[in-house]
């Protein structure tokens, strides 16, 4: 169980640096250069655009998944009562939802065929914090149950 108190620490630092890190990289036509998307550079753009849109993405990709990983810290140790961890692991699940929409997106633009999308390491890293995340909730919450 130590191993997983140091592997959620480390999302602490993962997370940020999946939240900058290249996403996809999109273009218009296959001849232009690609524009390089990152979970805040998309943010950046929509809250130019639509602030409620913005909002919500915002708490899915940011503010869920890091307070769920400080959440789960405190739990594991023992900072925070273990029956926190139920909405602990609905937070794990709303960030799930925004891999899925960025997914969504990457298909719906590739099956339209008007520019050029191609999926980008940050998009792993992210899709891969998520998760790992999500595991050591499940892992806890088997251990409580025990």
């Amino acid at each position: 169980m130590a191993v997983l108190k140091w592997i959620n620490l480390a999302l602490l630092v993962l997370y940020p640096v999946s939240w900058s890190a290249p996403l996809m990289r999109a273009g218009l036509l296959p001849l232009f250069g690609l524009s390089e998307i990152s979970v805040l550079t998309g943010l950046q753009a929509l809250w130019d655009t639509d602030i409620l849109l913005a909002l919500i993405v915002t708490v899915f990709a940011l503010v869920a998944p890091y307070m769920k990983t400080i959440g789960l810290a405190l739990v594991q140790f023992r900072l925070l009562s273990r029956r926190a961890l139920p909405t602990l692991s609905l937070m794990g699940k709303l960030a799930m939802a925004d891999v899925f929409l960025i997914a969504l997106y990457i298909t719906v633009v590739k099956g339209i065929g008007v520019g050029r999308i191609e999926t980008a390491w940050g998009l792993y890293l992210f899709t891969a914090c998520i998760l790992t995340s999500l595991v050591i909730s499940l892992v806890e919450t088997r251990h409580t149950s025990d």
